[in-house]
């Protein structure tokens, strides 16, 4: 039996697009995460009120949100900074790399943070 809608409640697809912005994902970038197109994306969050039942704990799971959540079971929680997640992913990525991988990254964000630092010193003391 269909779900009502109820009104003034977002739809499925809105929610989607709502706690994908706020997971700091684009459309590709989600689709990317859980095998499938962009355009399915966009489908689900704009064409349909009816969700991919086999992607549910997948979504959920990227999104850092429940199936409730997602289906509008349980209320939304505040999401973290859409930066903060995002940095959050890169960093387990990083984590999966080998040893020498990871020397190479830190090397290179010391030296990024480094530079930062100096600048701003340069520019505060004049």
């Amino acid at each position: 039996m269909p779900r009502k809608k109820i009104e003034g409640m977002p739809g499925f697809g809105a929610r989607l697009a709502q706690m994908r912005k706020a997971a700091g994902y684009t459309q590709v970038e989600l689709a990317a995460e859980i095998g499938v197109s962009q355009r399915n994306i966009a489908y689900y969050e704009g064409q349909t009120e009816h969700p991919p039942g086999n992607l549910l704990p997948t979504l959920a799971k990227a999104l850092g949100v429940s199936i409730d959540e997602l289906m509008r079971v349980t209320p939304i929680r505040k999401a973290a900074k859409a930066g903060s997640s995002r940095l959050q992913r890169r960093v387990a990525q990083i984590e999966k790399l080998d040893a020498r991988e990871k020397r190479q990254i830190l090397q290179f964000l010391d030296t990024l943070i480094e530079r930062e630092r100096l600048r701003r010193k340069a520019g505060t003391s004049y």
